[in-house]
């Protein structure tokens, strides 16, 4: 399948008008959580809520989280986002893409509607 990749737009929830477009954010099923570089975080002026541990590529580790709006194709969702130091790009988690009814179809690549579920 490869790798899917996805033009969002990233905003502080309360001041959406001043949003950061990201051409190739990178979309990773195998992430909770949606995980922005602190520049845009800071450009943003998201404020930090807490740390707590996570597994990561590069091992366990202490991050930073905050809240913010994700566009998608006209969709949008306010949550929680991870800060990161490490990767200078955007990975889309898939709390981000189910908050959104979206969901990666492998034959294509792309992203689809999916179910959401309330149960």
């Amino acid at each position: 399948m490869g790798h899917v990749r996805v033009k969002i737009r990233i905003a502080h929830p309360e001041r959406p008008e001043n949003a950061v477009d990201v051409a190739d954010a990178l979309v990773d099923t195998g992430a909770t959580l949606t995980t922005i570089p602190r520049a845009i975080a800071s450009e943003l002026g998201l404020r930090i809520l807490g740390r707590q541990s996570a597994r990561t590529a590069a091992g366990a580790l202490e991050v930073e989280r905050s809240y913010a709006m994700i566009e998608y194709d006209g969709r949008q969702s306010v949550g929680d986002v991870i800060v990161s130091d490490m990767y200078p790009g955007v990975l889309v988690g898939v709390v981000t893409l189910e908050a959104m009814a979206l969901a990666v179809d492998p034959q294509s690549g792309r992203l689809v509607d999916s179910e959401l579920l309330l149960l």
